[in-house]
């Protein structure tokens, strides 16, 4: 995968700036995201990605089962990589998605992580999936094969429909 374009938002976004979030239901989110970024699976690095931010986080915001393309989620905030602890203002919500329009309405202070798509994907896989925790490591991504761990085709363009629809199709991705 070339580094080119990293980090910048390649779906068409429909974000209205809003109030920061009510994080009171998303505590441990955080401090997973805290955890991931203390471990630099999480972060920026003038070395990698162009110096763009990388790894994110989501859950869903709601119990229920609702239909494909409209599973709310809160993501941290696209280029929040950098900031060791977040908080309120640096999370939003999805409020809907469309691989197929490579689409994104979002709502709150700031506009979501480029990687929405692929996180609504993956909640739409499984009504019982609640959070996503996205890091990059390239210890694990070169062992990957050897651990017998899934990954997504290093060819495929971050922030893509492709991208997204291949976490999908990775077996285990997604088990329970």
């Amino acid at each position: 995968m070339t580094a080119a374009g990293e980090g910048v938002i390649k779906f068409s976004l429909a974000h209205t700036h809003g109030n920061p979030l009510d994080m009171t239901a998303f505590t441990a989110l955080c401090k997973w995201r805290d955890r991931l970024w203390t471990h630099a699976l999480i972060g920026q690095d003038a070395a990698r990605y162009e110096g763009y931010g990388f790894g994110n986080v989501s859950q869903r915001t709601d119990m229920h089962v609702a239909p494909a393309g409209k599973r709310a989620f809160v993501i941290s905030g696209t280029q929040t990589g950098h900031i060791a602890i977040l908080n309120d203002i640096h999370y939003t919500r999805v409020d809907s998605y469309d691989v197929t329009t490579n689409s994104v309405s979002s709502s709150g202070p700031v506009k979501p992580s480029s990687e929405s798509l692929t996180h609504g994907v993956i909640y739409d896989l499984d009504s019982r999936v609640r959070v996503v925790l996205h890091a990059h490591t390239p210890a694990i991504w070169n062992a990957a094969s050897r651990l017998g761990i899934p990954v997504t085709d290093e060819r495929i363009e971050y922030g893509t429909p492709e991208m997204a629809n291949e976490g999908a199709f990775v077996p285990g991705i997604c088990s329970a």
